[in-house]
């Protein structure tokens, strides 16, 4: 389980064809300090196993799957991405309860600055729209986000400098896309109304 919250900029350092897969090797000297073969390892969103790690760098096996559904089959050597390791139990939440597991992507479709921050418009898959919510959070390549607007194709948010400086949003253009994993909260309560809709007609309030 992650939280959304960015630990560094790291940099996609090779990829090497396995035929049904790739693996990945990233440099992130912050996640990999401490890291060994079996630890988990956001990389713009997407929860990857660690292979090895050796001298500020790691290996990861991205499955055909995962390159299919994800923005990560886009990437190429020199690549920047967003790294997070996993939330320490007991530890603080400081975004939302993230899994790394993407939902789907989307594009950027806007950027309007301002003084102090910049709105970035995002295209929606259709399937996502009703998980998303004004004020609701939402994870864009790993970030964890507060939607501002929430239309039926699309949604916007806010970007604070840190989130500019340190992030890939801080560069992303209109057209380039983006990993998106909505709040699993979202998901069950759904999953857990709609059963109880369709419940028998008397059978007893849980």
């Amino acid at each position: 389980m992650f939280t959304g919250i960015v630990e560094e900029l790291g940099d996609l350092v090779a990829v090497e064809d396995l035929g049904d897969a790739s693996r990945f090797r990233l440099r992130g000297p912050v996640v990999t300090e401490g890291a060994k073969h079996g630890d988990s390892i956001a990389v713009n969103g997407v929860c990857l196993t660690v292979v090895d790690t050796a001298d500020g760098e790691f290996t990861a096996d991205v499955m055909a799957e995962t390159l299919k559904r994800s923005s990560l089959g886009a990437l190429q050597p020199g690549s920047r991405v967003n790294l997070e390791r996993p939330m320490a139990l007991g530890g603080r939440l400081g975004g939302h309860l993230v899994q790394g597991h993407v939902d789907g992507t989307g594009a950027v479709i806007s950027r309007t600055p301002a003084e102090h921050w910049e709105i970035v418009k995002v295209s929606l898959p259709a399937e996502l729209s009703r998980y998303v919510v004004e004020k609701g959070s939402i994870t864009v390549d790993g970030i964890s986000l507060t939607v501002v607007e929430a239309g039926p194709d699309f949604f916007s948010v806010s970007l604070i400098p840190t989130t500019l400086a340190l992030t890939t949003l801080g560069f992303k253009q209109p057209g380039d896309p983006v990993n998106l994993e909505v709040d699993v909260i979202a998901k069950y309560v759904e999953r857990l109304y709609g059963e109880r809709a369709g419940a028998p007609k008397g059978a007893p309030a849980e």
